[in-house]
C-alpha cells in the first residue's frame, strides 16, 4: 500500500544514491535492535537493489585481480561468480550434512592461503539452513582478525532463526571495523519482488561501494524504498505471523 500511495502521489524520481535518508534511519534502528551494532545512517549504510547487488559491489570495491575470497558451500548461487566477475579467485570450503552444515573454523584455516582478502559468510545458510552459534562465530572472528580478512556477512535470514538466538558477527569484539553486514527485505518481510537490500559497515568501505553502485544502479527504486520504510515502521507483527506459519509448516 505504501508503494501504491507513493506512485499515486507521483513519487517516481531518483533518490540519493545511498537511498532515502529516512529509510537509512529506520534501517539503523532496526539493525541495532536485531544485530547489535549501531550504524550512522549518513555514512555507514547503503541501500542496494537486493542483497545480490550488495555482494557484487562489495567484492568489486575491495578486490584487486587475483585476490582470493574464502566462502562455504553449499551456498547461494551468486557468491563464487561474483568473486570471479570482480577479478578474484573464489576458494570453496565444504560443510557437511552430518554436522548440520555448521561453519567450521578449522576448515577455513586449512583452506586459507596467501592472498586471501575476504571471508564471505551466509548464516542461516541458503540452501541448507545451517547456522552458526556464538561460539563458532567467535572462533571465525578470531580467524578473521588473525588473517586480516574483511568479513562479508550475508545475514538475510536472521529473523528466521528458530532454535537459537541469531548472533550477528559484527557485534563480536574486533569485528565492527572489519565486518560488512548485508541484509534486506526479501525473506523476513516476504518482499522478494521489491528488490531492496542494504549494506552496513565502515564508512570507508560503504563509500567505495557507493562509487560502484552510483554508476551501475544509480539508486534503488523509490517505490520499493517507500515500501521498505513502511515495512520497518509497521511490519513487525507481519514478520512474527509469517515466522510462526513457517514454523508450523
Amino acid at each position: 500500500e505504501a508503494a501504491i500511495f507513493a506512485l499515486e502521489k507521483g513519487r517516481t524520481s531518483y533518490t540519493d544514491n545511498r537511498g532515502l535518508l529516512r529509510l537509512r534511519r529506520e534501517i539503523s534502528k532496526y539493525v541495532a535492535g536485531l544485530f547489535g551494532p549501531e550504524y550512522d545512517p549518513a555514512e555507514e549504510i547503503l541501500v542496494t537493489v537486493g542483497v545480490s547487488e550488495a555482494v557484487d559491489i562489495a567484492l568489486r570495491a575491495i578486490l584487486n585481480p587475483g585476490d582470493k575470497v574464502l566462502y562455504h558451500e553449499p551456498c547461494y548461487v551468486s557468491y563464487a561468480p561474483s568473486v570471479t566477475l570482480a577479478g578474484g579467485e573464489a576458494i570453496a570450503v565444504g560443510t557437511r550434512p552430518e554436522d548440520d552444515f555448521a561453519l567450521d573454523t578449522s576448515a577455513f584455516e586449512e583452506a586459507w592461503e596467501p592472498g586471501c582478502k575476504a571471508l564471505l559468510l551466509n548464516f542461516p545458510t541458503n540452501p541448507t539452513g545451517g547456522t552458526a552459534d556464538r561460539k563458532k562465530l567467535e572462533s571465525l572472528a578470531r580467524f578473521a582478525v588473525e588473517k586480516d580478512l574483511l568479513v562479508i556477512s550475508d545475514e538475510i535470514y536472521a529473523e528466521l532463526t528458530y532454535e537459537s538466538e541469531h548472533v550477528g558477527i559484527a557485534s563480536l569484539p574486533g569485528m565492527r571495523e572489519r565486518a560488512l553486514l548485508l541484509h534486506g527485505f526479501s525473506k523476513a518481510f516476504a518482499m522478494t519482488g521489491f528488490r531492496i537490500g542494504y549494506a552496513c559497515g565502515p564508512a570507508e568501505l560503504i563509500e567505495a561501494m557507493m562509487k560502484v553502485h552510483q554508476y551501475c544502479m544509480m539508486c534503488a527504486p523509490i517505490l520499493s524504498q517507500e515500501a521498505a520504510v513502511e515495512a520497518l515502521v509497521h511490519g513487525a507483527d507481519d514478520v512474527a505471523r509469517m515466522k510462526e506459519q513457517y514454523r508450523r509448516r
